[in-house]
């Protein structure tokens, strides 16, 4: 876990004690599955050139956002993590739903 660019002298949770603790908030853009693959690079590339803007990478970084960027499959990816992630937790705490 990184420190928040937005307070970057603001110790991680991991930092401050609780070893292995690994939760923060994520956004991202995602389309419908039949989506066609040219139209997902498109999109990838023009939302990738957004955040690479000087302006918009100032105003996220100011509102707290750590800019990621990248390809479908890595966020992909990460989604597919997380969901693993989260439903190991849920199961272990012995969350159900309701």
């Amino acid at each position: 876990m990184k420190r928040s660019a937005a307070l970057p002298d603001l110790p991680t949770i991991s930092e401050s004690g609780l070893a292995g603790y690994d939760a923060n908030t994520w956004g991202g853009i995602l389309a419908p599955a039949a989506t066609p693959k040219t139209v997902v690079a498109t999109l990838n590339a023009e939302i990738n050139k957004a955040l690479a803007a000087e302006d918009v990478r100032a105003k996220l970084n100011a509102s707290g956002i750590d800019i990621q960027g990248g390809t479908p499959e890595r966020f992909g990816d990460y989604i597919k993590a997380e969901v693993v992630k989260w439903a190991k937790v849920t199961k272990d705490a012995g969350i159900e739903p309701e």
